[in-house]
């Protein structure tokens, strides 16, 4: 099982989100909390580094985004740090 943490900034930006983005990304972290973060079946999903992904939560008009990083160590750690808009992303 993997923990999922946001950064400060990304929690920020999901409590903003529309009600159906934000259950979009719920459903993102409760699926990488079981089977980590390379989430090959999400729209758009691709990485960015070799430890940093991102995904699409919603298509059209605004594009909203999610990107997340691997924490190397000995925990299974995920921190998310963006989610919104596609056109302030950070890539």
């Amino acid at each position: 099982m993997w923990i999922i943490q946001y950064t400060k900034k990304a929690a920020r930006q999901a409590e903003k989100l529309p009600k159906g983005v934000r259950e979009t990304l719920d459903a993102l972290v409760r699926e990488m909390e079981l089977l980590g973060p390379v989430r090959g079946a999400w729209p758009h999903y691709g990485k960015l580094k070799s430890t940093i992904h991102h995904c699409h939560l919603k298509r059209g008009h605004p594009t909203y985004v999610a990107v997340w990083q691997e924490v190397s160590g000995t925990i299974q750690l995920i921190r998310i740090i963006y989610a919104g808009t596609h056109e302030k992303a950070p890539y």
